[in-house]
């Protein structure tokens, strides 16, 4: 029995967990400590993308689900928000897969790299403006829906494609 032990503890690679756990906390808690878009959604990406690169699609798309609930439940996002926040984390999936296809089929993973984060950072962006402006119509004032959809378009594309330059850099590194 202790043989089976010391061979499980072996085949842990305790640095990746750590590192998994690093990220996926930063993706939690970021987002309902620092209430500043400008910052939170660069990070947050760039959280995103790197999971995706260094533990795969299945682990990104995990934790891509938890920003947008943190930061409803933070106050980033306006709860008046909270029927949008399924389409926020489709958009994320949307820049990861597209990251994801990208790298992967791409000769050079330089090239791929960056036409996936350009593609998913206008695809998450287009999909998110449409998105929230039907939504934001039906269930708010009209004044409010305007914020809201000013909020959930440009800046949608910048802080993806930021958290893209970002990701990048960090990953570069980590190689």
């Amino acid at each position: 029995m202790q043989y089976l032990k010391e061979k499980t503890f072996e085949r842990i690679n305790t640095n990746s967990i750590a590192q998994f756990a690093g990220l996926a906390s930063i993706a939690m808690f970021l987002p309902f400590i620092l209430h500043i878009q400008w910052i939170t959604g660069p990070i947050v990406n760039a959280v995103l993308i790197l999971t995706l690169l260094k533990f795969g699609l299945r682990n990104a798309v995990a934790i891509a689900m938890v920003p947008s609930l943190m930061a409803l439940s933070g106050g980033l996002l306006p709860i008046v928000l909270a029927p949008v926040v399924p389409f926020i984390m489709i958009g994320n999936m949307i820049l990861i897969l597209c990251v994801d296809w990208a790298y992967n089929n791409f000769k050079d993973k330089s090239k791929g790299y960056w036409f996936g984060v350009l593609l998913g950072a206008g695809l998450k962006f287009l999909f998110l403006f449409f998105s929230v402006n039907i939504i934001s119509g039906l269930l708010i004032q009209q004044e409010l829906s305007l914020k809201i959809a000013q909020m959930m378009s440009w800046p949608q594309l910048y802080t993806a494609l930021l958290g893209g330059i970002i990701a990048w850099g960090v990953w570069k590194r980590l190689k």
